[in-house]
């Protein structure tokens, strides 16, 4: 099943650490090759002034009980990115369950084991419970880089 095909960015919003003092700078933006459309998160990601992140997200639904892996249709610039998912477990902003993928300049198709999302966050411990999902996000994050990133689907089965 598609969580999103990216036709629209209407329920995607950009962040960036500068919400808690950092300096990364990027963009959200929408594109469309042939009949696939895609969002692409690009800029430079910097750890200072204790930043490091920017990040694509969108509030979702919970997924259903039989869901097992996060399917995601990417391509990028070789590094490796994050799938983020926020819980109404977390009780910190930052806190939330993440899933590392690489990219290639071409398309690819990317599967992530629901169990393989690990919290993230100081002081986070909680056992991921996909009921309780209520975001999902694309994060580049944790090292000074330029991040280049293109999503064509997001989904789950």
């Amino acid at each position: 099943m598609v969580i999103n095909d990216f036709s629209s960015l209407d329920l995607w919003r950009f962040v960036t650490d500068g919400v808690m003092g950092g300096v990364s700078e990027g963009t959200m933006t929408r594109g469309r090759e042939g009949d696939v459309d895609y969002v692409r998160l690009s800029g430079d990601v910097s750890t200072e002034n204790n930043g490091g992140f920017i990040q694509i997200r969108r509030d979702m639904p919970p997924l259903p009980p039989e869901a097992q892996v996060l399917t995601l249709r990417v391509r990028g610039n070789g590094a490796s990115y994050f799938a983020n998912l926020r819980t109404t477990d977390a009780k910190r902003p930052w806190h939330s369950y993440r899933a590392e993928f690489q990219t290639t300049n071409e398309w690819r198709d990317i599967t992530l084991p629901l169990a393989d999302f690990a919290p993230a966050g100081r002081g986070f411990d909680v056992p991921l419970n996909t009921q309780n999902i209520r975001a999902i996000g694309i994060i580049a994050y944790g090292r000074d880089y330029t991040a280049d990133v293109s999503v064509a689907q997001i989904g789950w089965r």
